[in-house]
């Protein structure tokens, strides 16, 4: 592809032209750039979007999901229209509307040890728009191997964070956080819910960052973490150093190629909710609307926030948040049968196993949550 600007290009991007920082030269370096884009959902939207229009020559993006009718309150390259198409598919088609001049790469599979350096290898930068910890890990280890910087993201409910993790001037992802959270600990968007809005402005800011490295232009973030939160509109940011006892960018690293980062993390590398907590424990809606017809119908017990029950709920159930289990398990007869439930199943497969560990034998999630129960039992409830 010619990096030259012919007279289409120059109408297009004449705001930039304008800037004596970026100018022709700047913007034939964004027609000449290309920027992974790993995940197109809350934000990956804006940074895909920001970057197609600004110009960058070549995008790639990565996601193995489809469009969610939830999806749509934030993850705004996907439309009513899109619902049930693959994401890669409707963002390729929204950017290829914005931009018909840039070259637009998809790949339609999951980010794993097995794919993300190939995948990477091409791409001048990368950009994370992962919601999970195992694809944060193996992201920014893949951009440390290879030698590229990593705008880093994250968001969850009404904050967000970011930074730009380059090791050839600056400290990594590891270098912050050398071992994940134990698992169940950090909630997820899915669980815990996130406004918006937020990954808007936590998206474009890193699509900021990208478009100031690849102009060489202002300083970007390396070093630094910005810490934003949206009730207050505050902006904090945090000094960041190289940890010289990093295992994958410090001078006694041990880490040398990828690793198995679902093992690493102790979760799975996306952030769908599984509703099972395997097939030995697992009861499925139609399963448990027989037990309750039973004279011996066993205790549900609901372990969904309070403000949840508003949404839906099932008659008899006795509520105990996850986050307070722990401390209320004398309020249950580990005698008697039980039925766990949450939304989707994800936070009552973690209620069962502090149960299960807590001596309780007679337990049983419900696979798939409350949703399963409103799609295959009772209509009349609400999706969420």
């Amino acid at each position: 592809m010619s990096t030259e600007l012919n007279h289409e290009e120059i109408l297009r991007y004449s705001r930039h032209l304008l800037i004596p920082e970026v100018g022709l030269g700047g913007q034939a370096k964004l027609k000449a750039a290309s920027a992974l884009v790993i995940g197109t959902g809350g934000l990956g939207s804006p940074v895909a979007l920001y970057l197609a229009a600004a110009g960058i020559g070549r995008i790639g993006l990565v996601d193995f999901d489809v469009v969610d009718q939830t999806n749509l309150q934030r993850q705004i390259i996907h439309g009513t229209a899109t619902v049930g198409q693959l994401k890669v598919e409707s963002a390729r088609r929204r950017l290829a509307d914005l931009n018909p001049d840039i070259q637009i790469e998809t790949y339609n599979q999951p980010f794993t040890s097995a794919n993300a350096l190939d995948i990477a290898r091409a791409y001048d930068i990368l950009i994370d728009g992962t919601d999970n910890f195992p694809t944060r890990y193996l992201t920014n280890d893949t951009a440390v191997l290879l030698g590229k910087p990593l705008v880093y993201g994250s968001i969850f409910r009404f904050d967000g964070q970011a930074s730009v993790f380059y090791a050839k001037e600056g400290p990594c992802y590891r270098c912050l956080f050398p071992e994940p959270p134990p698992p169940g600990l950090v909630p997820t968007c899915a669980e815990g819910g996130v406004l918006g809005v937020l990954p808007g402005t936590i998206g474009t800011i890193q699509a900021t960052e990208a478009l100031k490295i690849l102009l060489g232009i202002g300083s970007p973030l390396i070093g630094k973490l910005m810490l934003y939160n949206a009730l207050d509109m505050s902006f904090d940011f945090v000094t960041l150093r190289k940890n010289p006892r990093c295992r994958i960018c410090g001078p006694q690293a041990d880490i040398h190629t990828l690793i198995d980062y679902e093992e690493f993390c102790g979760v799975p590398g996306h952030d769908h909710e599984t509703g099972s907590a395997g097939a030995d424990w697992d009861i499925d809606a139609p399963g448990l609307a027989r037990r309750l017809r039973e004279p011996s119908a066993p205790l549900l017990l609901d372990v969904r926030e309070p403000h949840e029950l508003e949404i839906s709920r099932l008659p008899g159930a006795l509520n105990i948040p996850l986050g307070a289990l722990a401390a209320r398990l004398s309020e249950l007869d580990s005698a008697r049968e039980m039925v766990v439930f949450c939304k989707g199943g994800t936070r009552s497969a973690r209620a069962l196993e502090l149960l299960v560990s807590a001596g309780f034998r007679k337990v049983k999630n419900l696979q798939g949550g409350i949703n399963a129960w409103a799609r295959e039992i009772d209509p009349q409830l609400p999706l969420y």
